[in-house]
């Protein structure tokens, strides 16, 4: 059923919100280009109104941090069939872009300033023009959701197009507005489900996902290895795809950069930090009182978008990071979890059983 939202200012007898309307779309779009955590505080914009060359004008560009492209389409007064047709379209250019493209792109929309540098800056890390545009997903911006636009996009969704709505409502409260957001699906799901790379067919997923590791002094390695864990955080867009993992799920776990360093079968579903418990010599313990090695983003402990979350895993192998396994054509990617869909992934697999001894 389409997306809608109430809202009650609370005292003794609970009054609705009445539910309004913005004077134009244009103005959700100038809102989330002046505050873009209104779409997500996970992505960038780089772009606005960007010309695709094939007659048609992309309303929003923005990039994550492992590289992929966010295609953001505003809805308008289009028909559920026109606007996912036409974002599709689109999505077709998008994946045709070369670095030079973006960077190009990225200048016309802040005024010559460079992607890589403020890509660093907002990210905190390179940008690898290798993984840049890897990857892409289609966000469709809506005032209203109808039932057609839903079955359309879980039809798509289901055959791993990475497609979703973001539904904004708008409600009076006196004399000001307020705004609420939703997500059709769950971000995770389309984060999770990376699409292949634009010069490589798509191919059924293998069931087993990829892990990226980032080691640093915000997290050992060989902590992982000693209490059986993986973790991330910093930002939902780090931690949230921990929470795709479940039960008897096979990880593969990569150190960008370095290589592959382990392989296991997760035990539990994701935990917060301070909820996370590890086995020590006494019995179980608080994983924030016994991992010495690394911050584990300690300073957000009490923040679920940007505290680490963990996930016990039993190891079937592990190497430490100076014996990490890596050979050119590798998969790689940014993102803390996936699910491949190309064939890079099932060859890499193959041949990490082989290096690893591990049976299918």
């Amino acid at each position: 059923m389409p997306i809608r939202t109430a809202l009650w200012k609370v005292n003794a007898k609970p009054e609705r919100l009445v539910e309004a309307v913005l004077p134009n779309e244009k103005l959700l779009e100038d809102m989330i280009v002046a505050q873009p955590q209104l779409l997500s505080e996970a992505w960038m914009l780089i772009g606005r109104q960007e010309r695709t060359g094939m007659g048609g004008i992309i309303d929003l560009l923005a990039i994550a941090p492992d590289g992929s492209l966010v295609l953001v389409e505003l809805k308008r007064d289009r028909t559920a069939r026109d606007v996912v047709a036409q974002a599709l379209d689109y999505a077709s250019w998008v994946e045709g872009l070369q670095p030079e493209d973006i960077s190009a792109i990225y200048r016309r929309f802040k005024s010559g300033q460079s992607l890589s540098d403020d890509f660093r800056s907002r990210f905190g890390q390179p940008l690898d023009e290798d993984t840049l545009n890897q990857s892409h997903q289609i966000v469709i911006v809506a005032a209203q959701l109808d039932d057609s636009s839903e079955r359309i996009v879980a039809y798509l969704n289901k055959r791993d197009i990475a497609i979703n709505v973001l539904c904004f409502q708008v409600f009076s409260h006196g004399p000001d507005q307020l705004l609420s957001r939703a997500w059709l699906l769950d971000p995770v799901h389309t984060q999770v489900n990376v699409a292949p790379p634009s010069n490589g067919p798509a191919e059924p997923w293998n069931g087993e996902f990829y892990v990226s590791f980032g080691a640093s002094d915000e997290r050992s390695w060989s902590e992982a290895m000693q209490y059986g864990f993986i973790c991330g955080g910093g930002g939902v867009w780090y931690s949230r795809t921990l929470l795709a993992l479940k039960p008897d799920d096979r990880v593969w776990v990569n150190v960008p950069g370095t290589g592959y360093v382990g392989v296991g079968r997760v035990t539990g579903c994701a935990q917060q930090a301070t909820d996370f418990k590890v086995k020590g010599p006494d019995g179980e313990v608080s994983a924030l009182d016994a991992l010495k090695l690394g911050s584990y983003h300690r300073e957000f402990s009490d923040d679920p978008e940007r505290c680490e979350w963990f996930v016990p895993v039993q190891w079937e192998k592990t190497v430490p990071i100076e014996r990490a396994v890596q050979e050119i054509g590798f998969f790689g990617n940014q993102n803390t979890v996936c699910k491949p869909t190309t064939p890079k992934w099932r060859s890499t697999v193959e041949r990490l059983r082989e290096r690893f001894g591990v049976v299918a």
